[in-house]
């Protein structure tokens, strides 16, 4: 199994991955760029694979998605969690539906909170254990930070929802699985992200200052702490569902 992590050339605080199965020839895009596209070809093109999935954990706010792009010149499918509502066909994930790649297995979790179509990724190497490895954790929890759940209004409902997805989702997972975020400091999709670029389940759990016990002090810590909204952020969007 092999895990590639991108940064993204015009924002290096955002992060994109390439993963899957050499042994089989499997691929999965996550995240991609607009202007990473020919980046995850020749990646491809390096490690002998077939990208048969491109997933978008969410419709993105802070930059334009190069997703589709991927997947018309690469033959895979384009895919989002089925609350996404854009304006073109795309396969439709669901809550707990496998994805496998070879020796890879990748678990989509719904995680609503950052937006309601937010997923993580939960991914496992069979070949060595049935047990999940790491998890791409999108926009919902980052290193030291989570996402912030005010981009299309709703901002308190939406933070209930992301204290329900970290804590009744992600960390009830093992210990051991590697938490790998979309995002790094520098970032607006969350406040105080750290500049690691990867932790695990129980660090998040002990040093995560975001991570409040209490439901209504999540909810009012998070409120009190949004950044400024990512710059042309309605033009993105617009561009993504389009």
């Amino acid at each position: 199994m092999f895990l590639i992590q991108r940064q993204a050339p015009s924002d290096a605080s955002s992060l994109s991955y390439l993963y899957g199965c050499g042994g089989k020839g499997k691929a999965i895009a996550v995240d991609v760029h607009q202007e990473d596209v020919d980046w995850f070809i020749k990646q491809a093109k390096i490690k002998e694979v077939e990208i048969n999935y491109i997933i978008d954990t969410h419709i993105h706010a802070d930059h334009i998605s190069g997703g589709r792009e991927l997947a018309e010149k690469t033959g895979g499918s384009y895919a989002l969690h089925e609350s996404s509502q854009p304006e073109f066909s795309f396969e439709a994930l669901s809550d707990e539906q496998l994805l496998i790649s070879g020796n890879v297995s990748t678990k989509i979790i719904h995680t609503p909170g950052h937006t309601e179509d937010s997923i993580c990724l939960l991914v496992s190497d069979t070949r060595r254990a049935n047990e999940p490895w790491f998890l791409i954790s999108g926009h919902t929890i980052f290193v030291g930070s989570a996402g912030r759940p005010d981009l299309r209004g709703q901002e308190e409902r939406m933070a209930g929802l992301l204290y329900d997805s970290i804590f009744e989702k992600i960390l009830t997972l093992p210990d051991h699985v590697e938490i790998y975020p979309g995002a790094q400091a520098g970032s607006v999709c969350g406040a105080g992200l750290s500049a690691k670029p990867c932790s695990t389940i129980s660090f998040e759990r002990r040093f995560n200052t975001t991570l409040k016990d209490s439901k209504d002090d999540f909810i009012k810590d998070i409120l009190e702490n949004i950044p400024s909204k990512p710059t042309n952020m309605m033009n993105i969007i617009e561009q993504n569902i389009q």
